[in-house]
């Protein structure tokens, strides 16, 4: 590169309306996020009319102070990235809408980006990829094992066949009348909990890199719904830490087998449950050992932001990807 190449990100295929600007593909200039927890926790889970029209409402708003943050001008953006998809297609459109509009108002590069991509880049805003590297995306809607032999090339090698991690852990939290976001209160009473109600662990056909967390779902409904059917009390801390123990162990097992067959040289970890610490540990445990060094993001970068998606996209941009106007939503948009 002859010149310092900065990428606008925008995000919103969910519940946070974020926007930010890479320079390089590497280093944040200025990065925000407005979240919508308190509107949907009294929902217990996020409702897509409420997500979109606050979309609506804040997404110029987070534009123009990443802007002013940054110190930047229009005429400095080299390209305008958007999360095109998956996630909810109403939220997507108000991301996608605003690209659109400013690609073809300042006349630049419009990039379609991943949204799986973006989390998976956020590890490079911290540190520069080793190739063949595996990537295990663990997030609300998705739980993925992905091998990547260069920049820009994604291989699934494993997912879920029903429930995604960061589902299962909203699910379960909603049973423990946990407030939403179920994750992190399931990880924190994990830590003053013991693992002592033995539920089971999906591991599926011999040498699978899929997951299956429905089941373990399941059980863990029934142990709450027997217990009090009995009259019996069982201490949420048990059932967090019993339930978390079990999808941790088994992400962190597969995702180690993964690494060694395809003799990767990093693994990254990316996607909201990257935030929890039990799986955080149980994977820097196992990977200690070994000489595969193992990426995880800061919090900050686990959630979704605007940031990876314009790490995501300066790849793109580079390699000379761009995006029509009329690019459109795309809720079930493969990795591929």
């Amino acid at each position: 590169m002859n010149k310092d190449i900065y990428i606008l990100g925008i995000e919103t295929s969910c519940d946070e309306t974020a926007t930010a600007i890479v320079k390089n593909g590497r280093e944040i200039v200025s990065n925000v996020v407005s979240s919508q927890i308190k509107s949907h926790e009294r929902f217990g889970g996020v409702v897509p009319e409420i997500a979109s029209r606050h979309h609506v409402e804040q997404i110029t708003i987070v534009l123009e102070e990443t802007i002013q943050k940054s110190g930047l001008t229009w005429d400095d953006i080299d390209g305008i990235a958007v999360t095109e998809g998956p996630g909810l297609v109403g939220a997507l459109l108000v991301g996608v809408s605003a690209a659109k509009a400013l690609a073809f108002a300042k006349n630049k590069p419009l990039i379609g980006v991943h949204h799986i991509a973006g989390h998976i880049y956020a590890n490079r805003l911290e540190e520069e990829f080793s190739f063949p590297l595996l990537a295990l995306i663990v997030s609300g809607g998705h739980t993925e094992l992905v091998l990547m032999k260069e920049h820009g090339q994604y291989e699934l090698i494993g997912e879920t066949r029903d429930d995604a991690a960061g589902e299962a852990f909203d699910k379960v939290a909603r049973m423990l009348n946990l407030p939403y976001p179920g994750g992190p209160h399931i990880d924190k009473l994990a830590k003053v909990g013991e693992d002592t109600l033995e539920f089971p662990r999906a591991w599926l056909e011999e040498g699978s890199y899929d997951f299956s967390f429905s089941g373990l779902k399941s059980a863990v409904i029934n142990k709450i719904h027997n217990a009090k059917q009995r009259g019996e009390n069982l201490k949420k801390e048990d059932i967090a830490a019993s339930f978390q123990n079990s999808v941790v162990e088994v992400l962190t097992e597969k995702t180690y087998r993964a690494a060694l067959e395809f003799e990767v040289k990093q693994v990254i970890v990316a996607g909201g449950v990257a935030a929890n610490q039990g799986l955080r540990t149980a994977l820097m445990e196992k990977f200690a050992p070994t000489q595969i060094p193992l990426s995880i993001p800061p919090l900050s970068l686990c959630t979704d932001n605007a940031a990876m998606i314009a790490a995501a996209g300066m790849i793109n941009y580079l390699k000379g990807k761009r995006s029509s106007l009329d690019l459109n939503a795309n809720p079930s948009l493969p990795l591929s």
